[in-house]
């Protein structure tokens, strides 16, 4: 994208609209076009000129955000990027603002300290960038301290996976009877990953995921797709063994990792860096599969932007996992898959209605 991303800032809040305005600004790929302290504002300022992206508070006076999403995405669709504050209560109605058509959602970047304002800029500027080309598709409040208006720093240096675990062997893992499964996604990830869960049976084999988003979130994720689908659903706890019918998503804002203890499967839940400019990252999850699994493993890397999971998804293949990717047409960001198929870590190719189908292939194979 040649042209710098315009952003229209809808929040009721000034202090929020003016720490947004200067965290977007410092990117030098986006430019904030405009700002409204209401859905109302923001009509008008869109019938001036459209905006490439709109971050949109959920809690706003005279409409709400989850009404005014609905609105936009019926008559004139638009990438948005839902910002909401940390509250438990509150991640239900992203979960909905998700199926209304959201493209991502952010929390409101926390100033507590220089790491959380520099996480925050980093998480804000690569979802705004992955909404920009999300394929978009017509569908029938805490506020933060005062100085956070300072200017935010430029981020810090891009980990890898090196960070939180070395690079494996060249020893493959023995082959089992049993398998893992491990699958990335971001932008347009959530339901994309629900029409996969959905299909599977009961006795599918155990699952890690890890999908990019922000803290609180993952659990009523979780909670959502257990009342969908056959297997069991829930947001991963350090030291759960991964077993048979259940899936297991990593919290957001925490690492996960695959371990073996014998015959037993079992994840890591940890703090640590932003890897691949995420955490939880899709790298940690497959590089850690890769040591611990092998061949008895199938690495799954979905929709997104950026190159998460590309070299852990490498790293899997080499080690003697089934590799796939989603592809480009069904694909709401076709940015992670497209740099593990570059990468050399693909070794099929799918649309989304055959992911599923792939995964209980291989688990029989």
């Amino acid at each position: 994208m040649s042209q710098r991303i315009r952003v229209l800032i809808v929040d009721d809040s000034a202090t929020v609209r003016r720490t947004l305005t200067d965290i977007l600004s410092s990117d030098p790929e986006i430019e904030v076009m405009g700002t409204a302290a209401d859905p109302y504002a923001a009509v008008r300022r869109i019938g001036e000129e459209a905006p490439d992206v709109i971050t949109l508070d959920v809690e706003m006076p005279r409409m709400d955000g989850i009404t005014f999403l609905r609105k936009l995405m019926s008559q004139h669709p638009i990438p948005v990027v839902m910002c909401s504050s940390l509250v438990e209560d509150g991640s239900e109605t992203l979960m909905q603002a998700l199926e209304a058509g959201a493209a991502d959602v952010i929390l409101k970047p926390r100033i507590d300290t220089r790491q959380s304002l520099l996480d925050a800029q980093v998480r804000i500027c690569d979802t705004v960038k992955a909404a920009a080309r999300a394929r978009v598709r017509p569908r029938p409040r805490v506020a933060v301290a005062a100085q956070a208006t300072a200017s935010p720093r430029i981020p810090e240096p891009k980990l890898s996976a090196d960070v939180m675990m070395p690079a494996p062997g060249k020893g493959a893992m023995a082959r089992t009877t049993e398998r893992i499964v491990c699958i990335g996604a971001s932008t347009g990830g959530t339901e994309a990953l629900r029409e996969v869960l959905e299909a599977l049976p009961a006795d599918s084999p155990g699952i890690l995921i890890v999908q990019h988003m922000p803290e609180s979130f993952t659990a009523a994720f979780a909670r959502r797709l257990d009342s969908l689908c056959e297997v069991t659903v829930r947001e991963a706890r350090d030291g759960d063994t991964v077993l048979r019918g259940q899936v297991l998503i990593a919290p957001g804002n925490r690492h996960m990792l695959l371990q073996r203890s014998g015959a037993r499967y079992l994840v890591a839940v940890k703090d640590g860096p932003l890897v691949s400019r995420h955490r939880p990252s899709v790298d940690v999850l497959f590089r850690s599969t890769a040591h611990c699994a092998g061949a008895n493993a199938v690495g799954v890397i979905m929709t997104g932007m950026g190159d998460d999971g590309a070299t852990g998804m490498r790293e899997m293949r080499e080690a003697g996992a089934f590799t796939l990717a989603q592809d480009e047409e069904s694909c709401v960001v076709f940015g992670m898959p497209k740099e593990a198929i570059a990468r050399g870590g693909v070794g099929k190719v799918v649309g989304l209605s055959s992911i599923t189908r792939e995964i209980l292939r291989h688990d029989r194979s």
